[in-house]
């Protein structure tokens, strides 16, 4: 049995055809990473409208985890960023090793961050008014606070001492690094001892708390600031809530250990999004150069 087509049939089934396989090119041709779901409610985003928008997500605001690079961009004013001890960087003083030697894990994370250590510091200016500022990265090792990040933000409140500017520091970590022990306990003590000293030639210092902030970071620096500032919903602990649930047998709330938290019982000062954190420091920092 033959089947007859028209002319105009055939072109047509021809071109339909042409446009499935176009459309099944093209979907292969695109990059990866050009869209971005958010993690807290599903909202599907182009990746430049996520950078765009300071890596806050523009349906429900949840901040998401973003580089020390990309805060200095935000922050500071345009060529004015100058760094400091930049060649800075860890030895293994105790020949640490767990899954592997800690001089190897520390390889490895220079590799894949392009840093030395978790923690950037220098001077620039927010709107004109001079700073100095640290900032962590969690991407290194989770933030962890070893000697060199202790060494680096001490270096940095000094230099803040002796040119009478403000200090900001930019808080993410999972606390005091293990794998050089009893030196990473030591930094909480300098780094304290730093500001100690700044405040008493009446210098501001303002911590900024983003998620996470723990451990001996939390139990030091990131508490001691004359205005305690956060990110929203960052989580903000000393211990992990399971271990302090074991430690009390009680069940803590769900929001325990958030900014919002934290705020309502007075351990921070100010929530404020990375969106308008530039802004609001400019305020706070006028305010104190305007006393």
């Amino acid at each position: 049995m033959l089947f007859h087509m028209s002319l105009s049939e055939w072109l047509n089934i021809k071109r339909n055809t042409s446009l499935k396989n176009n459309t099944k090119e093209n979907k292969l041709q695109v990059p990866e990473g050009l869209w971005v779901k958010c993690s807290k409610c599903n909202f599907l985003m182009y990746h430049k409208t996520l950078e765009e928008n300071f890596k806050t997500c523009p349906k429900c605001a949840y901040h998401f985890p973003t580089t020390s690079q990309d805060r200095i961009k935000k922050l500071i004013d345009n060529n004015t960023w100058k760094p400091i001890d930049i060649y800075l960087t860890s030895t293994d003083p105790l020949g640490f090793s767990d899954r592997k030697l800690y001089s190897k894990r520390l390889l490895d994370m220079k590799i894949q961050t392009g840093l030395l250590d978790a923690v950037q510091t220098g001077l620039g200016n927010v709107f004109d008014i001079p700073i100095a500022l640290g900032i962590m990265d969690f991407r290194f090792m989770g933030g962890s606070m070893g000697s060199v990040v202790g060494e680096k933000l001490t270096r940095l409140i000094e230099k803040a001492t002796l040119r009478k500017i403000p200090v900001v520091i930019i808080c993410a970590s999972g606390g005091a690094r293990m794998q050089e022990g009893m030196l990473s306990l030591m930094q909480m003590a300098k780094i304290s001892s730093a500001l100690y000293k700044h405040r008493q030639q009446k210098l501001p210092y303002f911590p900024i708390l983003t998620s996470p902030t723990t451990g001996g970071v939390t139990a030091s620096f990131a508490m001691l600031g004359d205005l305690i500032i956060a990110e929203p919903n960052a989580l903000i602990a000393f211990a992990g809530r399971r271990v302090i649930e074991q430690t009390i047998k009680e069940d803590l709330p769900d929001n325990f250990q958030t900014s919002e938290y934290l705020f309502k019982h007075g351990f921070i000062d100010l929530i404020i999004s990375r969106i308008d954190l530039k802004a609001k420091l400019y305020q706070i920092l006028s305010f104190y150069y305007n006393t």
